[in-house]
């Protein structure tokens, strides 16, 4: 298949764009590498993909309707994993309109060109975060989830929303995937796992929020980026068994389907820095802090819609993944001055 992946160069994007090049597909990444966190990171991250001859990249915008209309008349791709959006709950409190401008107005026009070229198969990244203030333990796609709090949850309800009006309208396919946690090799340097490893070598102490008394479905980047890809192979179909006078969120009368992807296994904030402490060989010191706004208590994801529609879970244990974490980034801090990042 040719496949556009958008947000190519960053975490999950990498990972996807890398399992599809492996199975032979061609690839056409777009990133605008912009400086939300260093841009040398995902520079890094394109050069795990530029041996793959049938791997081409496009510096752009989605947000820019211009580029994103010549990218798909020159390109013609059959398919489209949307994974470019402007990241991190707490910068939605600081900088709103990046938000609105590549979640909103950008996934619009992703949306439109999907239309007006014919895609097969639009799968796009939702959130966790759109749960919100809902409590109800394991968070379901059947759920209601009509309560953010924070803009960037926000944006991606409305990704759904809009997804869904385009199933609706024209007949696209669509795949929304609530994303639980993600973490691994080539994370983000604003998540947690980055903001430990760190502090924790440089004798550092580390924020740990509503005094720890959190949890977390963590989730291992392969897990994700694997599952991402056969959801894409798992082309939606209408649903026989929907009741408009009891709307289902979780699946539609369109080709429509939104999915969890976590690891259905939520850990302690305290554990999960004690496997960090451990796997680093060293101590954090802690600096208790109340709750962040427009943070969650906790996360767990109900997966069985995925494991029944796709066949897919994530498996990678915790102590394993954090591990492959921290090797990485051993290496990849000795190659690279920590001052500048």
């Amino acid at each position: 298949m040719k496949v556009l992946v958008t947000g190519v160069a960053g975490f999950i994007g990498m990972h996807v764009a890398k399992i599809l090049l492996e199975r032979g597909d061609q690839v056409i990444g777009i990133d605008n590498l912009n400086d939300y966190y260093d841009p040398r990171l995902k520079l890094a991250r394109l050069e795990q993909l530029k041996p793959f001859q049938q791997f081409s990249f496009v510096e752009g915008d989605i947000a820019d309707r211009s580029t994103v209309d010549h990218l798909f008349a020159k390109e013609k791709p059959t398919r489209v994993i949307n994974l470019a959006a402007q990241a991190g709950v707490r910068y939605s409190l600081q900088n709103p309109y990046v938000y609105i401008q590549t979640n909103v107005i950008g996934f619009g026009n992703i949306l439109e060109a999907c239309r007006l070229h014919g895609v097969a198969h639009l799968v796009y990244a939702s959130s966790s975060s759109v749960y919100g203030a809902n409590t109800r333990m394991p968070f379901s796609v059947h759920d209601n989830v009509d309560h953010p709090v924070s803009l960037y949850a926000a944006t991606k309800k409305a990704n759904e929303l809009m997804a869904h009006t385009y199933s609706h309208l024209y007949g696209l396919p669509t795949t929304g995937l609530r994303y639980f946690t993600v973490y691994g090799p080539w994370g983000r340097p604003d998540m947690s796992p980055w903001l430990f490893s760190l502090a924790i070598l440089e004798d550092r102490p580390i924020n740990v929020f509503n005094h720890g008394k959190m949890q977390r479905d963590f989730t291992y980047i392969d897990d994700i980026a694997e599952g991402t890809v056969q959801v894409l192979d798992k082309i939606p179909e209408p649903s026989q068994d929907f009741d408009t006078s009891e709307p289902d969120p979780g699946f539609s009368y369109a080709p429509y389907r939104v999915y969890n992807i976590g690891n259905h296994q939520p850990v302690e904030l305290m554990t999960f820095i004690k496997i960090i402490e451990n796997a680093l060989g060293k101590e954090a010191q802690k600096n208790f802090l109340p709750m962040q706004d427009g943070d969650v208590v906790a996360t767990y994801a109900d997966v069985e819609d995925l494991k029944r529609d796709v066949g897919f879970e994530p498996k990678t244990p915790l102590v394993v993944g954090i591990a492959r974490w921290a090797e990485w980034f051993r290496g990849y801090m000795q190659s690279t001055s920590v001052e500048t990042l």
